[in-house]
């Protein structure tokens, strides 16, 4: 990340020429990203829950990676972290420390809400849609299907964008902490469509307490991934930690649950 330059020379910097025309690298660039995209990804989520359809989620997923590739310059994509790591031995306590926080939610999770819907994997386990009396060998195969994929797509995904651009531009405005407030209560917010408002039985219910529990979840996660970027000086940090804990989810998900 570029360190050390004042805030008007991030803006001026940031964007790549043509957008600078219309946008300034600042808060309001970064609310209008968090509109376009997490109003449409929580709609789209949200009836793929309903329909049991999940392409759509994927497109979300490459169109967050893609945005700091279409809006940043060279210089705005180091400087919302897209670099080498500085510490490799960071990015494996990265890795760890997304594990760490997935199986603390599964904990708490499967503590108060045992294997009911109240609780946030089981819920979102019902979109893998396994059969009932599936062998070791084929759960095994979709295990590691979904455990590739988990670790891929929504990482990248949502660390380029969340961790990324959109922190990066509200960090030009209000300072980094205020910064890490707003992306991680955003990514949180959005996380409300996967699980939160659920779809059961043909009816929509809207879970309180265990929405309130999960949010809170996600939010503390957000934080833990803002960490894994600072310590590791790259967007990579944030990216490996979101692998850790989607690989230790689905785990739980599959073999626990």
């Amino acid at each position: 990340m570029i360190k050390n330059i004042s805030k008007d020379k991030v803006i001026d910097i940031a964007l790549k020429p043509f957008w600078n025309r219309f946008f300034r690298f600042n808060w309001v660039f970064g609310l209008v990203l968090l509109l376009a995209v997490c109003i449409p990804r929580f709609i789209l989520v949200l009836q793929a829950n309903m329909k049991g359809s999940y392409g759509s989620i994927g497109i979300i997923m490459a169109i967050s990676a893609l945005v700091p590739f279409v809006f940043l310059s060279k210089n705005g994509r180091r400087i919302i972290g897209f670099t080498k790591p500085a510490s490799y031995t960071w990015l494996c306590y990265s890795f760890l420390a997304g594990i760490f926080m997935s199986t603390l939610l599964f904990v708490i999770g499967h503590a108060l809400y045992s294997d009911t819907v109240s609780n946030w994997y089981v819920y979102i386990g019902k979109s893998y849609d396994l059969p009932e009396n599936i062998s070791s060998h084929d759960k095994l195969i979709h295990f590691t299907i979904f455990a590739v994929t988990g670790m891929i797509f929504s990482p990248i995904g949502e660390e380029l964008f969340f961790r990324g651009i959109v922190h990066a531009s509200f960090r030009a405005s209000v300072g980094d902490k205020k910064a890490s407030i707003i992306d991680s209560l955003s990514f949180a917010l959005t996380h409300l469509a996967h699980f939160g408002i659920v779809y059961i039985a043909g009816m929509w219910e809207f879970l309180f307490i265990p929405s309130i529990l999960w949010v809170l979840g996600m939010f503390v996660t957000s934080l833990v991934f803002i960490l894994c970027k600072e310590k590791t000086g790259s967007i990579t940090g944030a990216i490996v930690s979101h692998a850790g804990f989607n690989l230790s989810m689905i785990y739980y998900i599959f073999y626990h649950l």
